[in-house]
């Protein structure tokens, strides 16, 4: 008889908080979970549904494959659950896969804690529990360190104006990076630009 996947759930959301900050194994996990096939999948459910700060090597560099590790027993507030798949898409795509509050890229070291790949996630502007809508102009890419710090703050985005001073601070090879992503981000308006004639 197959398992129940709420009833695996349970098990697995208690032996994560009978062992918080300890790292447990794939092994263990499947056995606490009553050897339940898709036992990863309700790890990830724990994580992306109902907001627990379950790390893996993805997360942080000391943590092995096949290793896990919650940090909290207090869930964060989850990310945008009853999104489809399509608009998550969809505001990663708009989005640029960065995050909208610190500008941390998908997959790669994340600027504030480099033993931890970028994970984004599907986040509210304004939180539901204030009246935000699951419409994709309420919704944006954040990653899992912003959410951790920040969970329900928005920040103002810097104006062009503090962006080009900053750019200005930068060292000539900074600036180059910015040009290049500017670039690559914006080609046919980089094309259109280019074929300009110069000022006199």
């Amino acid at each position: 008889m197959a398992k129940s996947p709420k009833r695996s759930k349970e098990r697995l959301r208690s032996y994560f908080l009978a062992h918080v900050g300890q790292v447990l194994s794939s092994d263990e996990l499947r056995e606490a979970s009553g050897n339940a096939s898709e036992w990863a999948r309700r790890v990830r459910e724990l994580r992306t549904e109902e907001g627990y700060q379950i790390l893996t090597h993805n997360d942080r560099s000391d943590l092995k494959p096949g290793q896990y590790l919650l940090l909290n027993p207090v869930p964060f507030p989850a990310f945008a659950r009853e999104v489809s798949k399509e608009t998550r898409a969809f505001v990663l795509d708009r989005n640029g896969f960065t995050c909208q509050m610190c500008g941390a890229v998908a997959g790669e070291p994340h600027p504030f804690d480099p033993s931890r790949k970028t994970r984004l996630h599907i986040g509210h502007i304004v939180d539901k529990s204030m009246g935000g809508s699951d419409e994709p102009s309420n919704l944006r890419a954040v990653c899992s360190v912003c959410n951790e710090g920040a969970r329900n703050l928005t920040l103002d985005r810097p104006s062009p104006r503090k962006l080009i001073i900053q750019v200005r601070r930068a060292t000539g090879v900074d600036q180059l990076e910015v040009l290049k992503w500017l670039i690559n981000k914006y080609p046919a308006q980089a094309a259109k630009m280019a074929t300009k004639p110069g000022k006199e």
